[in-house]
């Protein structure tokens, strides 16, 4: 099979980024410039069935892309040998990657298909995505922006697998999971993937000192407030379960299993420091001119902590959320 290169397509980009310093240097401030686009004020939702969607909001995660994948701890290593016992995932049919990020997922399971397909409406986002897809030659990932609520016109099917990696929440759910089931090829899945650390076995200590993230919040909430922001707003509290959501539609009840995730994670400060960049609630243009001040008392913090910079990150399990069309 000849593969195509990595395509970036889709609308006038949202956010147009001239990067003048990297994540990893000391300002995080200076040398971003963001261009605001047609998307800008875009609304979604809620619709029939809303479980709680957002608008969404083209500054969730204003600044973030570029730390996303330095920050992010990376999900369970034996995801890929567990996936394709769901769908007969055989190196043929489709991948749809929905609210793909900077491609986390869509790098690691494209090659389990013909081809991938991420989505995501943030340019930025798409822009990491294709980096790291030509980093590692993957070249079978075409990259789309869009919304999932714009499914099926931005990304149509069929596909053998539709993920969304900590990514559904975002979206209208019921009517997003509808239309996936009208998408999917006869046998294929829909996998919600998230990491999820309540309930699950904490493993021994490795001896190295852990992220003490109970501080390092209590400094965003010095910063930002007590309110969990996204954006210009707030993220509403989630009173439901994914499994009830798919319970509602033609999925019927999901599977729900975990795969172990990684015991013995370590990571320096300034990937700690990366990891709360890349959430959309402690997103970078959410300090405004405090951004510096945040991530110096934030690498002080750490400092104080350990010595070496080092440190254990236990991220949970990786959690699965699988529901399947008939055959």
């Amino acid at each position: 099979m000849v593969r195509e290169p990595p395509i970036c397509i889709g609308s006038a980009t949202p956010w147009l980024l001239s990067r003048g310093a990297e994540p990893g240097g000391r300002s995080y401030r200076s040398g971003w410039r963001w261009l605001p686009s047609a998307l800008s004020g875009r609304v979604v939702g809620p619709g029939p069935g809303d479980t709680g969607a957002v608008p969404y909001d083209p500054t969730i995660y204003l600044g973030s892309a570029a730390h996303y994948r330095y920050g992010r701890p990376a999900y369970s290593p034996e995801l890929q040998a567990v996936l394709p016992q769901e769908p007969a995932l055989d190196g043929n049919g489709r991948l749809l990657d929905a609210g793909c990020g900077p491609g986390v997922l869509t790098v690691r399971l494209a090659h389990l298909f013909g081809q991938a397909v991420g989505l995501d409406p943030d340019a930025g986002m798409l822009a990491e995505g294709c980096r790291a897809a030509e980093e590692k030659t993957v070249m079978n990932i075409r990259w789309v922006q869009g919304l999932a609520e714009d499914l099926p016109a931005v990304a149509p099917g069929p596909y053998r697998l539709v993920t969304f990696g900590q990514s559904f929440h975002w979206t209208d759910e019921q009517p997003v999971a509808e239309t996936v089931y009208d998408m999917l090829e006869p046998g294929g899945a829909l996998a919600l993937i998230v990491h999820t650390v309540t309930g699950r076995p904490r493993p021994p200590d490795p001896g190295v000192p852990p992220i003490p993230h109970d501080e390092i919040k209590a400094l965003v909430e010095k910063y930002l407030g007590s309110a969990r922001r996204a954006g210009q707003g707030t993220t509403p509290e989630r009173t439901h379960r994914f499994e009830d959501v798919l319970a509602r539609t033609r999925f019927g009840v999901p599977q729900q299993f975990f795969v172990p995730g990684i015991p013995d994670l370590l990571r320096d400060s300034e990937s700690v420091l990366s990891g709360y960049f890349s959430l959309s609630s402690s997103a970078p243009h959410l300090f405004g001119d405090r951004l510096d001040d945040f991530a110096g008392e934030v690498q002080a913090l750490l400092a104080n902590r350990s010595a070496e910079g080092i440190f254990w990150d236990w991220p949970g399990d990786t959690e699965v959320v699988i529901a399947r069309k008939p055959g």
